[in-house]
């Protein structure tokens, strides 16, 4: 349907400087005002005199430096780790972690920025989590230092991702956040059906929305005292913390649950709009409330807790859930376990009225740095190291992977990559006696970001694998154009933004329930425009000019 908007990608990744790579001059990536970086001469020692493409970083001399790391509760922090040890044999550099449990890692971060203490490399931080550092100078324009980072560059060239980096640029042209890069938009989450179930009433997977009413009305016929569809992942209980509309969204052209924001571009006016105003998200409303009336999906579903809608899916209750790739693994296949013959699969997404497209982010959580870094002799090491670590076809496969001989064996090119028979992790080899994360703490989320879609696989199971090579042969909806904020305007745009959004979740929720008629649909929109959504949208559309006029 052309007539719908297409999609802003939800994250873009930063733009290059001009730098000699494997012999040659990186093509496609702008460079930032040399001026801008300074002389480095006095903050070159450890560095490596030459550091290109496929090179092994190694400091000339031994270096520490400091880290911010999250302490996951799944694989809390050892200091005896193999991942430590063999990191400093591999690269001549030891990291002194400042440890900080997961649940307070955000706040901590924020504590010790603020307070001038953090650490020089500051991981897991999601954009535009870096945004409410620039202005007191806090964190660096790492951008103004790409010619450091030979990895970063060639992987911003071969997957022609310098459009996607311009969505965290700030008004200044430049960006603070190094993100994970990946080679193509990533789907995991989507919808678990009850494969079993479909074969009993002779039905075939839904592919579109509309076969999936089909399939829930066969099931409710079935099964008339249960509601075949019951939801999770949506507490606190609004559709802001909700997969399935975030999942929809995509397909009918909008920002929905997770992913919502309040602001998306339509290509056919070459404006940006407010989301939930838009016929877009209406469409996608009106749906989710026809599935509710036809007493097809469980009303219960934007409120219950995760472990309510398990257990109706483990007693038949419910037959269609969200899921990713771990939760089918981990969670639903050992929720059925006690029904005999019952089979559960993660179908690909279905195709809505944009048709077969995917949008997503081809960026990751990625690294901060500290401006104090900047000022250490060991400053130009450092950025060799974390483009090595962060970047590198070989640091990705040692972050992720461990120590080939010992936690893996086999290689990608060869075909024959697995886990060594000892080793586990998520399901792969289940009679391991050492978890990959627990033992070694290799795949600790601080460092395995992004890489290729080989690298994503090598961690996905054959079913999984299937998903998505569907999903991948997508057409992958276009990125929006940049429209940052300067200061000013981000002061302003924050009075405005959550009451918006509030104003968008608890009226959604009604109008999915039926709690409210759709007939009301203005009216909510005159609602909306009381709470400054025009004024809104005017500040987002005078950044994105003011982009365009200064940086093309």
């Amino acid at each position: 349907m052309q007539k719908l908007s297409r999609r802003q990608v939800l994250a873009a990744a930063g733009a290059a400087g001009v730098a000699t790579v494997a012999g040659g001059v990186l093509a496609g990536c702008d460079s930032e005002p040399s001026q801008e970086k300074g002389d480095l001469s006095g903050n070159r020692v450890g560095a490596m005199e030459k550091y290109g493409v496929g090179d092994q970083f190694k400091a000339t001399e031994p270096l520490t430096f400091s880290l911010m790391l999250l302490s996951n509760a799944n694989y809390p922090y050892k200091k005896e780790w193999l991942f430590w040890s063999e990191l400093t044999k591999r690269t001549n550099v030891t990291i002194d972690p400042v440890v900080v449990p997961g649940a307070d890692y955000n706040q901590k971060r924020s504590v010790m920025i603020s307070g001038g203490e953090a650490p020089f490399i500051i991981p897991k931080t999601y954009h535009p989590d870096q945004e409410q550092y620039i202005a007191g100078g806090a964190i660096l324009a790492v951008s103004d230092y790409l010619d450091l980072m030979p990895h970063f560059q060639d992987k911003v060239a071969k997957w022609n991702l310098k459009g996607d980096l311009d969505g965290i640029r700030q008004d200044d042209g430049k960006f603070y956040l190094l993100p994970g890069l990946h080679e193509d938009v990533w789907i995991d989450y989507s919808l678990a059906v009850r494969t079993d179930v479909l074969n009993d009433l002779k039905l075939t997977a839904p592919k579109t929305w509309d076969e999936l009413t089909t399939v829930l009305r066969k099931m409710r016929e079935a099964h008339p005292n249960h509601y075949p569809f019951s939801d999770r992942w949506s507490t606190p209980p609004q559709p802001g913390a909700n997969s399935l509309l975030n999942v929809m969204a995509q397909n009918y052209g909008t920002y929905a649950g997770w992913g919502y924001r309040n602001a998306q571009f339509d290509t056919a006016t070459g404006k940006f709009v407010f989301t939930g105003a838009t016929e877009q998200y209406k469409q996608l409303v009106t749906y989710l409330n026809g599935l509710v009336k036809e007493k097809l999906l469980d009303p219960e579903s934007f409120t219950q807790t995760d472990d309510l809608a398990r257990q109706k899916f483990a007693k038949e209750e419910s037959f269609v859930i969200s899921a990713n790739a771990q939760t089918i693994v981990n969670e639903l296949r050992k929720d059925l376990e006690k029904i005999p013959g019952a089979t559960v699969l993660k179908i690909p997404q279905p195709i809505g009225p944009l048709g077969e497209v995917k949008e997503g982010t081809r960026l990751e959580g990625g690294v901060m740095i500290s401006s104090k870094a900047r000022e250490s002799k060991n400053f130009v090491a450092m950025m060799q190291f974390i483009d090595w670590l962060f970047y590198s076809d070989e640091g990705q496969m040692f972050a992720k992977w461990g120590v080939q001989g010992t936690t893996y064996t086999g290689s990608y090119a060869s075909g024959d990559f697995k886990l060594a028979p000892d080793v586990t992790w998520a399901g792969i080899n289940p009679t391991g006696t050492k978890n990959l994360q627990v033992e070694y703490g290799f795949l600790n989320g601080v460092f395995a970001y992004g890489g290729s879609t080989q690298h994503l696989e090598s961690q996905f199971s054959d079913e999984e694998k299937e998903f998505q090579k569907v999903m991948r042969a997508r057409r992958t909806l276009p990125v929006a154009p940049p429209r940052p904020l300067n200061a000013e305007e981000r002061e302003q745009a924050t009075l405005w933004e959550a009451a918006l959004k509030d104003h968008v979740n608890q009226q959604t929720l009604k109008f999915i329930l039926g709690q409210r008629p759709l007939s009301d649909w203005d009216a909510y929109v005159a609602e909306l425009k009381g709470k400054n959504m025009d004024q809104y949208i005017a500040l987002v559309n005078g950044a994105y000019d003011r982009y365009k006029k200064n940086h093309g």
